[in-house]
């Protein structure tokens, strides 16, 4: 029997993206899914219902929540919309589970097969499925963007009849792939651009986009393709470099992060403090935290004439985009699950799957948020 997959209009406050847009529900048409999409679900990503072709529609969000077999989203459900899941349901997105506990609980209680999105493990098979880079990609592109936005000078160099400008100095901190994207958008945009990351396995992706990479003598190579946290001398011997550079930047992109734990603290007060009046820090990790000492998330924060600008969900600034290569990785995700009659089956032998589901069966599947859940 062909499996039912839905998707809703998002509701948390500043969400534009959409978990399904009209190509891939075409494409899960095509594999003879039945697909059930609220009214004006991508709306906000500029998907007007008159873009989707092959779906069924619904008048609200309740119904969607009680017909879905899959249910695909981009933020967490809320308690409320797990209790109106189908028994037996599954749902696919971002989880954050080590910041929505309740949440999970319910997953679990009502016997809701869950998958994160941002658990997916980081192998060659499922890079197709890796939300957390697509995401990011756009959050490195897009915080360059505000940066030579809020900045009071112009990024590339200028010959002109006035005299020759020089190009702005853009530091990079971080180089996952939002920092590689953030090095490459400031590099098109003309700017003179460092980066740094406790990794030096980055050195080689920094220097081939033709950005300079900064040494400080601090590694600190992770599992899974992130840092592990450094420790205090680290961290001591590591800031002492970076304030150096930070203070010679027009612009600093912040893009540093641990997942499920804070965001390491980089740029104390006191680099802020010598940095030029003028200049500007973009940091992406305000949501987590901050990379900034000063950071304030959804804010942006003047200090001593430096503007401190801390985004949240940078995604959802661009939505379209945003929404397409999200929908794809949910897509990629669940298309080998899909059998030819439509049904989904889903192979709990494959590592991806088996990796990235949070909840099933009233239990809950992933370790570290077990641990947290009983604590709580």
């Amino acid at each position: 029997m062909p499996v039912t997959i839905g998707a809703l209009r998002e509701r948390a406050p500043g969400e534009t993206r959409v978990s399904l847009v009209p190509e891939i529900a075409d494409k899960l048409a095509a594999a003879g899914v039945r697909v059930l999409v609220e009214h004006d679900a991508g709306t906000s990503a500029q998907f007007p219902d008159a873009a989707y072709k092959k779906v069924e529609w619904a008048d609200s969000a309740e119904a969607v929540l009680a017909a879905a077999d899959v249910l695909l989203t981009v933020q967490p459900l809320t308690v409320e919309q797990i209790g109106g899941l189908k028994s037996g349901a599954i749902v696919v997105g971002f989880m954050q589970p080590h910041s929505h506990v309740p949440e999970v609980r319910a997953l679990r209680d009502r016997q809701i097969t869950s998958f994160a999105m941002e658990l997916v493990p980081r192998i060659s098979r499922a890079q197709s499925m890796d939300a957390l880079s697509s995401q990011a990609a756009v959050a490195g592109y897009k915080a360059v963007l505000i940066a030579a936005d809020t900045l009071d000078r112009f990024l590339p160099m200028l010959t002109t009849a006035a005299g020759t400008i020089r190009p702005a100095q853009v530091l990079i901190v971080g180089v996952g792939v939002a920092g590689l994207q953030a090095i490459a958008t400031a590099r098109r945009l003309g700017a003179v651009v460092e980066a740094y990351d406790v990794r030096s396995a980055t050195k080689e992706q920094v220097k081939s986009l033709g950005a300079k990479f900064v040494e400080t003598g601090v590694s600190a190579e992770g599992s899974g393709g992130y840092a592990r946290e450094l420790t205090d001398e680290e961290k001591r011997k590591q800031q002492e470099v970076l304030d150096s550079r930070i203070a010679v930047a027009d612009a600093v992109i912040t893009t540093a992060s641990v997942p499920g734990r804070r965001a390491p603290r980089i740029v104390s007060r006191a680099a802020v403090e010598r940095m030029k009046p003028g200049s500007v820090i973009v940091d992406i990790a305000a949501e987590s935290g901050g990379n900034c000492e000063l950071t304030q998330a959804g804010q942006t924060v003047v200090h001593q004439g430096v503007r401190i600008v801390g985004p949240v969900n940078l995604a959802a600034q661009l939505a379209f985009h945003a929404s397409e290569m999200y929908a794809r990785n949910l897509y990629n995700f669940l298309k080998s699950a899909i059998a030819k009659d439509g049904s989904l089956a889903i192979d709990w032998q494959d590592e991806v799957s088996a990796q990235s589901c949070l909840t099933h069966a009233g239990v809950i599947k992933h370790e570290p948020t077990l641990k947290l859940v009983e604590a709580s």
